[in-house]
């Protein structure tokens, strides 16, 4: 059987956009997060967070620190009634500071390694799920693993037309884009 899913991007999407966000007095929620994740649920979506974590490869946290951010969103967000299915991330960099993570590797996203991990793991239909990013490299990581629908949203990084061509739809947030797709729309952006 093969499930639905909404991949959707940390940094930018589902919280604050911020420099490196590792700590957990910085990690703010966007407003409407939650209730978009709920709506997702309560449709049947699975919920599959997937985000670059270059910040590791860079030596400003640890992955330790990461999987203890990642642990407090989880448990709040399972204490306002909202779980994730799962939640991948990418710590490498080709470049990076730090040599055990300097490489290139199938999960940085624009490539599409973290969304494929979750397709198989989890039984995802690609072709009925969609991607919400706030970067072109959401949108080419999208598309890389076969996901239907691919949109950005204006709460982290600006947008350049590249990626608003690219995108299927932008929305002002992630709630707006999560109503829009319960609702049946957009089949393509005008």
């Amino acid at each position: 059987m093969s499930h639905r899913a909404a991949f959707i991007d940390r940094d930018g999407v589902l919280n604050e956009e911020r420099v490196y966000v590792h700590r957990i007095e910085d990690f703010v929620l966007l407003p409407g997060v939650v209730e978009a994740l709920r709506k997702l649920q309560t449709a049947g979506y699975r919920r599959v967070v997937v985000t670059n974590q270059a910040g590791i490869a860079r030596g400003l946290y640890t992955e330790m620190d990461y999987e203890k951010l990642t642990a407090h969103v989880r448990e709040y967000l399972r204490s306002e009634g909202v779980t994730l299915d799962a939640i991948e991330y990418c710590p490498h960099l080709p470049d990076a500071p730090v040599p055990q993570y300097r490489r290139a590797c199938e999960c940085r996203k624009p490539a599409p390694g973290m969304l494929l991990k979750a397709i198989r793991a989890l039984e995802i239909d690609p072709g009925g799920s969609f991607m919400v990013g706030d970067k072109l490299s959401d949108v080419q990581a999208g598309r890389a693993a076969g996901i239907g629908r691919c949109f950005l949203v204006r709460t982290g990084h600006a947008l350049p037309a590249e990626a608003i061509r690219a995108a299927d739809a932008v929305y002002d947030d992630l709630l707006e884009c999560v109503t829009d797709v319960l609702n049946g729309g957009p089949i393509r952006a005008e």
